[in-house]
């Protein structure tokens, strides 16, 4: 349950709240449980440090996936969105 409140800052919380809209609450939260033990088992067998891929992995993962979100969310809300690539410095 401590991981599924960690909003987007874990990987674990993010994912859980990718899961909820299409599982449900309690299937989340067994799918999150069975991500721990998986993470558990290979760091047991492996003897690996846990490392956290951060609540932005999915976006990071594909960009483009989440431009569609977030314009999709906007035209829900009436809003409409026009993206723009930052320049570099």
């Amino acid at each position: 349950m401590a991981a599924s409140r960690t909003k987007d800052t874990t990987y674990l919380g993010a994912r859980y709240h990718r899961l909820v809209p299409r599982l449900g609450k309690k299937k989340a939260l067994v799918a999150l449980e069975h991500s721990i033990l998986t993470a558990v088992w290979h760091m047991l067998t492996g003897n690996v440090a846990f490392h956290d891929l951060g609540g932005d992995y999915y976006a990071k993962h594909d960009p483009e996936r989440a431009m569609r979100r977030i314009t999709r969310q906007a035209n829900a809300l009436g809003y409409t969105v026009r993206f723009e690539p930052i320049e570099a410095t």
